[in-house]
């Protein structure tokens, strides 16, 4: 992990913009509005089963922290996040202000978090072999899950909270981090081989 010191992210080692400042603006613009976009798909990739459903988001915020890193990932949520309150309805249920009252919106501002601190992490190396970059998806996870479970409590009893917004998605969350534990890793290898 060289020291805890800031390496590149995997998407700027596989899309290099050298020397133009304009074309790495435009290039942070494009990755930044993808992987809003790609949350709001996930989000419909959905099962419900009570107050909060189960969906692919989790999955897309931890690598949009791990492949563009901490200040682009994040931004790609806040705009995820301020687009669907100005109507998108690409939230798992719907979009607009209204949302704000949704027992579900506290998760969503974990998204940004947990964007952010993977990665960090991930500038910092953590992403380059797999039992790190596993930690790295477990910390953002579990981070995302403060801000949901605060607000989810306004909504639902405080004894409940953890049956209803936590226990049901620790399979599916360990699945995603298992799976992008294994993802970046390898694909580091494969970009040192080429």
């Amino acid at each position: 992990m060289n020291g805890l010191a800031k390496q590149p992210v995997f998407i700027d080692t596989i899309l290099p913009i050298p020397g133009s400042k304009t074309l790495a603006i435009a290039k942070d613009i494009i990755l930044v509005l993808s992987f809003s976009i790609i949350t709001g798909l996930a989000a419909k990739l959905k099962i419900e089963i009570g107050a909060v459903p189960i969906t692919m988001q989790t999955l897309v915020v931890l690598l949009s922290g791990a492949l563009l890193g901490s200040k682009r990932g994040a931004l790609s949520q806040v705009t995820y996040l301020f687009f669907g309150l100005a109507g998108i309805p690409w939230f798992a249920r719907g979009g607009g202000m209204a949302y704000l009252l949704s027992p579900t919106f506290g998760y969503i501002i974990g998204f940004v978090f947990a964007a952010f601190l993977v990665g960090w992490l991930c500038e910092k190396g953590f992403d380059r072999k797999i039992k790190t970059a596993m930690i790295s998806m477990l910390i953002g996870n579990l981070l995302l899950y403060i801000p949901g479970l605060l607000w989810l409590a306004r909504f639902v009893e405080f004894e409940k909270v953890l049956a209803i917004g936590l226990y049901p998605f620790i399979p599916g969350d360990l699945m995603k981090i298992l799976l992008a534990g294994l993802i970046l890793p390898l694909g580091w290898k494969f970009i040192k081989r080429s």
